[in-house]
């Protein structure tokens, strides 16, 4: 299943993308297949899947916590990629890998881009991995029909958004402020802005992520832009739930409510096309 397919169908349509964030392994392998299933049962045609990393650039306090408790279980990239498989052969989707380079390395990456199209992931996104450095592995993953995803910062000039765009694939991930992922009581200043200079340099699907934590907020990120990324938020329900079904039951309440937020007449039609 193609990553690109999957969001240009769902922008043809007129909807909006809504991108959970999950662990791998977290709380335990058991829920975490679990919360796969609920994230799809709520509509989500697109889920991103942490690996967990002993040294993350990018994860805030919250996700940094479930990835040292995945670790101290014994998940690995070899193994989230077990369970994205066995969660992909029972609700296909487009399973994106939030990773870091080493794990891959360690693997190699021809193996990882064999091992990953066979579980069904759709993408890959690399923090760590710069554009000028990124061409290897992008063909290995190119060749896997694995796309790449690159993200952009509110810190990227107008030149550098349109030499990361004319790689990107998939979608482009707008890192909506300087720092790392976490619950915020409110948006960053400046965002609707930095989506529609990012527009005018790429015709692909525009996501957000980092800091999106409310229904509220994701709606009114969804009126501008493509899609909404969101993590923090859903691994602060599993952490808070008395009991893995809760835990369960909560992120799929909690992602029907983000949907409808985003859904919700009024909220859609103000994206600016190149």
């Amino acid at each position: 299943m193609r990553l690109r397919d999957i969001t240009e169908s769902t922008r043809t349509a007129g909807g909006k993308a809504l991108v959970p964030f999950l662990t791998a392994g977290y709380p335990d392998e058991g829920t975490f297949l679990h919360l796969l299933a609920a994230a799809t049962g709520a509509g989500c045609r697109v889920v991103e899947v942490g690996i967990p990393f002993s040294d993350p650039m990018a994860d805030g306090p919250v996700i940094q916590a479930s990835s040292q408790r995945a670790l101290a279980q014994g998940m690995t990239l070899k193994r989230a990629l077990v369970l994205i498989e066995r969660a992909s052969a029972a609700a296909p989707a487009g399973y994106v890998v939030m990773s870091y380079l080493n794990p891959i390395l360690q693997m190699g990456i021809d193996t990882f881009a064999e091992r990953a199209a066979r579980a069904g992931v759709a993408g890959v996104i690399l923090p760590d991995v710069p554009l000028e450095e990124s061409g290897e592995l992008r063909c290995a993953l190119a060749r896997a029909g694995i796309a790449l995803v690159d993200l952009v910062a509110p810190t990227s000039g107008d030149e550098r958004v349109a030499a990361i765009a004319g790689q990107a694939e998939g979608f482009l991930y707008l890192v909506s402020l300087t720092g790392v992922t976490g619950v915020r009581a409110g948006l960053a200043v400046g965002l609707e802005e930095f989506i529609a200079r990012v527009r005018r340099a790429s015709d692909l699907p525009l996501y957000v992520g980092f800091g999106v934590s409310t229904p509220e907020q994701a709606a009114e990120v969804a009126r501008t832009a493509d899609g909404v990324i969101i993590g923090s938020a859903l691994i602060r329900i599993v952490e808070s739930a008395p009991d893995s079904v809760a835990a369960v039951a909560a992120v799929n309440a909690f992602l029907e409510r983000v949907m409808a937020a985003m859904h919700a007449p009024g909220r859609r039609g103000k994206e600016q096309r190149p």
